[in-house]
């Protein structure tokens, strides 16, 4: 196959629609919408929880071996690291953490706000678990915007939709917002080697040739070919019956085993073991000054 052309069109694989649990005060809400432990299913993404919470609930915690992304939804979400990184994110801005050999930070809600966000964890290689840790924050306006066939499309990480996103991963993905008046039809372009899924925010959508219907709350892994070239790409048909908003994520696996528990994901229990015993004994670093 040549480079370059377009290899395949993506349909639904599975979907299904998220369920939602009331929490304990300072936490609101949450709904997995990828839930942990199908590892092999979604690599290289890990989970992704739906969270509504109240500062407090995220305080000072760690991280080793894998990567986050978080996208705020609504409300305020203010991140410090001690590392001495800070910053607010609000509606449409993004956070990315490679948590390496060892971050720890603290995600909280700002003020009174109840924060509304999407935590996606991506996996790391397994030579890459004992890089340094690092952040990076992606504004919604710093993301690539292209209007195309009658659709909004906001680029934050990969190439796709004809452009390359701001957000720098450890490991090749892609994150587009896309946001679709009533009627309209778009097409979206991702490399055909990555596993990708969707989530809807808000709406009403079929999807591929076979017009899979999708409504709000709704998420759909998507066909693919993991033994194309990397510069093959794919296109997934998307049609907008409402006013609808997709978040569509993709990711070259990784295949390699997972052991994860607690906050560390490693590829033995062995090593998240002595992740915990790293943290008992400081060695990633002091508490966060929030």
């Amino acid at each position: 196959m040549s480079r370059g052309v377009i290899g395949m069109k993506r349909e639904v694989e599975k979907k299904w629609y998220v369920k939602y649990d009331e929490m304990e005060f300072p936490a609101v809400q949450k709904g997995m919408i990828l839930e942990p432990g199908r590892w092999q299913e979604f690599d290289p993404f890990l989970l992704m929880a739906e969270d509504w919470f109240k500062r407090g609930t995220f305080s000072d915690h760690p991280h080793r071996g894998f990567q986050t992304l978080t996208y705020v939804i609504d409300g305020r979400l203010e991140h410090i690291d001690n590392r001495g990184g800070h910053g607010i994110l609000e509606s449409g801005d993004i956070q990315y953490m490679n948590a390496g050999s060892g971050a720890r930070h603290a995600e909280e809600a700002v003020d009174e706000d109840i924060a509304h966000t999407l935590q996606l964890w991506i996996n790391l290689p397994k030579e890459k678990k004992g890089i340094s840790p690092s952040y990076q924050d992606v504004r919604k306006e710093d993301a690539v915007k292209v209007s195309k066939d009658g659709a909004d499309v906001l680029v934050y990480a990969g190439q796709t939709a004809g452009v390359q996103g701001p957000l720098q991963s450890e490991v090749p993905i892609t994150l587009a917002e896309i946001k679709l008046e009533p009627g309209t039809a778009y097409t979206h372009h991702l490399p055909l080697n990555h596993n990708a899924f969707l989530y809807l925010l808000s709406g009403d959508v079929d999807l591929g040739e076979e017009e899979e219907n999708l409504k709000k709350t709704g998420a759909a892994t998507l066909t693919f070919d993991e033994s194309a070239e990397a510069e093959v790409k794919s296109e997934l048909l998307i049609r907008a019956n409402n006013r609808s908003r997709v978040l569509i994520y993709s990711g070259e696996p990784i295949r390699e085993d997972v052991a994860a528990h607690g906050p560390f994901v490693m590829n033995t229990m062995g090593e998240v073991k002595k992740a915990f015993l790293d943290f008992q004994k400081g060695k990633f670093g002091p508490d966060v000054k929030s």
